[in-house]
């Protein structure tokens, strides 16, 4: 299955929070998008790995996503190793991704970081040649994604290109809520976390909000970059 854009988070959640909106955009403009969550989550406070597979698979079906995975890496422990890279260039070479988007470059958990510079780094080896990689014993052809942008997370970096997503915040947070283990909600009992206030759940929106603000439509989501970002034209530009 060869896809549009392949979205890559170090847990469950982490793609719907920092680019639901674009990727709910791309695929009602026909693009085939698919998900690979690094982890299960299974440190989390809140919730179990079952109930977050559970979870994701729902708001995989809400943004429509053409296939959702996982990884199974360590929760908190995974590194950018060889092995990790091995298994992600599989997926990288298996799926074609011309767009991939990862995690924030810098944040406050470090599996954000940590899963940010291993896609990265297997984005590119991906299209080495002399790696060899095999898939149900079939010798897998190179593959290096035309470009890679990170999505932000809990902090509020400067974004390097932002994306207008008026009009699909709504299918976005429905996609963020599907997570019901995780977020906000006024009748749950868990332990309480830094992403389960209704202040965090508000912040979400605010944010799109002001980026929105920002370059004057209702709703946006930034990216950051490691290369520059090049359009034909300055027309191009909005």
């Amino acid at each position: 299955m060869k896809l549009d854009i392949l979205a890559i988070g170090a847990h469950p959640d982490d793609v719907e929070l920092g680019c639901g909106a674009t990727i709910a955009k791309e695929i009602a403009n026909g693009k085939k998008v698919g998900i690979i969550d690094l982890t299960k989550g299974e440190l989390g406070t809140r919730g179990t790995a079952e109930i977050r597979a559970a979870e994701s698979s729902n708001a995989a079906n809400i943004l429509g996503v053409a296939t959702r995975l996982n990884m199974g890496f360590a929760d908190g422990f995974f590194i950018n190793d060889k092995a990790h890279q091995l298994a992600l260039i599989k997926m990288i070479r298996k799926f074609q991704p011309e767009m991939v988007l990862c995690n924030a470059i810098d944040d406050r958990h470090i599996d954000h970081g940590k899963g940010s510079s291993l896609v990265r780094d297997a984005c590119f080896l991906s299209g080495l040649i002399k790696i060899e990689t095999e898939d149900d014993g079939t010798i897998q052809k190179s593959w290096r994604p035309k470009h890679v942008y990170h999505y932000i997370q809990w902090k509020n970096l400067e974004p390097d290109v932002v994306v207008d997503v008026s009009g699909f915040i709504n299918v976005k947070m429905e996609a963020v809520l599907a997570y019901e283990t995780q977020f906000y909600n006024e009748k749950s009992k868990g332990p309480e976390t830094p992403i389960s206030s209704k202040n965090f759940t508000d912040s979400v929106i605010y944010r799109a909000r002001d980026l929105g603000r920002l370059v004057g439509v209702s709703h946006a989501e930034g990216f950051t970059v490691e290369r520059y970002a090049a359009v034909d034209s300055l027309f191009d530009l909005k």
